[in-house]
C-alpha cells in the first residue's frame, strides 16, 4: 500500500487520529510501530463489541507493526471507573488470572499468535516504589480528573469518588511509558484515559503516541451497546450456527455498520455493496448473508461459515428441520396421546393452556405440517418431530 493508503486502512472506522500527522510521521519513518491496546480482565468472554478493537489491532499487524496486548492485571485491582456511577468492586488476583488466561486464546482467533505481544501491566507496577507514585501522580491535577464526564457528574451529586480510582487513569497512562508504545487503541469511552497518557508520555521525555479511538458497536436491538447484560450480544466463543443466525437478524441499516467496523473490507468496498443494494443489483439479504458468513469463518472456519449458512436456509427460507435436532425418548402407552398432552409431557409447552394457544396461533407443527386441532391424536410408536415457533424442534421417539 502508498502511505495514503495504508493511513485510510488503518483509521478506517475510527472515530478520532489524534493526530492523524503525527501518524503519517510516525509511519514514514519505516520501522515498525509499536501499538498499544489495554484490556482489564473483567469477564472471562469476549463479545464482538470487543473485536472492534482487536480488529483494528490486526489491521496495524497487517502492514507489518507490532501489537501488544496488554492485559491490566494491576488496573484490575483498581477498577475501570469509566462510565461508573459507583466504584467499580475490584477483582481477585484469582478472577483476573482465570480471565487473562481466557483472553489469550480468544484473541487468536483475529491476531497472528506469532507476531501478537502478550504483556502484563503488574510486570512494571508492582515494582513501583511509593516515590515512583508520588512522581506519577504529580503529572496530573485534581481539575484535570474532573473534566471526566463521569467523575465530573458523581462529585456534582455527592456519589463518592475513591482515591485509587483517581489512580486508573494515570497507571494506564504510564503503561504508555513502560512499553514506549506509538499508538494506543482504546474505546470512544476511553478518549479521557488516552489523552492522559499522551501527557504522561511527555513529562517522562518521551515523544507522545498517536491515539485513535473506536466506535462502541451496537448490539442486535440496533439502539444499545453490545453488552451481555443487556442480551443484545453476539459471543465469539458462541457456534457457526448462532453467529451466523444472529447477524442475519440486525437491521439492513445496522448491517453497514457491522461491515465497517467487524470486517476488513476497506471503505470503498462496502460503499460499492451499499451502490448495488440501493440500486437494486443487490438483495440486501444476500448482502447480509456475505456479512454472517464473514463474520462466522472469522471465529471458526468458512466451511463452518457455509455449513450456518445452508442450516440458516434450510431451517428459516425452506421451513425445513434442522438437520441435528434434540431428542426425547417415551414410553408408549397406549395409541396414542393428544397433541397438547405431547407438547406439555416434552417441555415443549409450559402447560396445557400456553399449548393450546400455540397450536390455536398455528405455531406448531407435526412432523412438517402445521397442526391446528389440541385433541389431534398422535400415535405413539415410531418416531414423531414437533416444532413449536421457529426455533424449537423435537425428535420423539416411541419405545416399549
Amino acid at each position: 500500500m502508498t502511505l495514503n493508503e495504508q493511513l485510510a486502512y488503518l483509521t478506517k472506522g475510527a472515530v478520532d487520529t489524534i493526530r492523524i500527522d503525527d501518524l503519517r510521521a510516525k509511519l514514514e519513518r519505516g520501522r515498525p510501530l509499536r501499538v498499544k491496546a489495554g484490556f482489564d480482565p473483567t469477564a472471562p468472554d469476549l463479545h464482538l463489541g470487543h473485536t472492534v478493537l482487536i480488529r483494528k489491532m490486526r489491521h496495524f499487524q497487517q502492514l507489518g507493526h507490532d501489537v501488544i496486548f496488554l492485559i491490566g492485571d494491576f488496573t484490575g485491582l483498581i477498577g475501570d471507573p469509566t462510565g461508573r456511577n459507583a466504584t467499580r468492586p475490584p477483582l481477585t488476583r484469582e478472577q483476573i488470572e482465570a480471565n487473562a488466561e481466557t483472553y489469550k486464546t480468544q484473541i487468536f482467533k483475529l491476531l497472528d499468535p506469532e507476531r501478537t505481544i502478550i504483556d502484563f501491566n503488574a510486570r512494571w507496577m508492582n515494582a513501583f516504589t511509593p516515590v515512583d507514585f508520588i512522581k506519577l501522580t504529580a503529572q496530573a491535577t485534581i481539575a484535570q480528573m474532573l473534566e471526566r464526564e463521569d467523575f465530573s457528574k458523581r462529585y456534582s451529586t455527592g456519589i463518592p469518588i475513591s482515591i485509587h480510582e483517581l489512580l486508573y487513569p494515570l497507571v494506564q497512562g504510564y503503561d504508555s511509558v513502560a512499553l514506549q508504545a506509538d499508538v494506543e487503541l482504546g474505546g470512544t469511552d476511553q478518549r479521557f484515559n488516552l489523552l492522559m497518557a499522551r501527557e504522561i508520555q511527555r513529562s517522562y521525555g518521551q515523544e507522545p503516541e498517536v491515539i485513535m479511538t473506536t466506535p462502541l458497536l451496537e448490539g442486535l436491538d440496533g439502539v444499545n451497546k453490545m453488552s451481555k447484560s443487556l442480551g443484545n450480544y453476539i459471543g465469539i466463543n458462541e457456534s457457526a450456527d448462532d453467529i451466523y443466525g444472529k447477524v442475519m437478524s440486525v437491521s439492513d441499516d445496522l448491517m453497514w455498520r457491522y461491515y465497517d467496523l467487524l470486517t476488513d473490507l476497506t471503505a470503498e468496498e462496502t460503499a460499492k455493496l451499499k451502490a448495488e443494494v440501493e440500486t437494486g443489483s443487490k438483495h440486501p439479504r444476500d448482502v447480509k448473508s456475505d456479512l454472517a458468513k464473514r463474520i462466522a469463518a472469522d471465529f471458526h472456519s468458512t466451511a463452518e461459515a457455509e455449513r450456518a449458512e445452508a442450516e440458516f436456509i434450510r431451517r428459516f427460507r425452506r421451513h425445513q428441520a434442522p438437520s441435528e435436532m434434540a431428542v426425547c425418548r417415551l414410553n408408549a402407552a397406549g395409541a396414542g396421546i393428544k397433541l397438547a398432552d405431547l407438547l406439555v409431557q416434552t417441555d415443549m409447552a409450559a402447560s396445557k393452556a400456553e399449548a393450546r394457544r400455540l397450536i390455536a396461533q398455528g405455531g406448531v407443527r407435526l412432523n412438517g405440517e402445521r397442526a391446528i386441532d389440541a385433541n389431534l391424536e398422535v400415535k405413539t410408536s415410531g418416531e414423531a418431530q414437533l416444532q413449536v415457533g421457529k426455533l424449537k424442534f423435537l425428535r420423539v421417539i416411541w419405545g416399549a
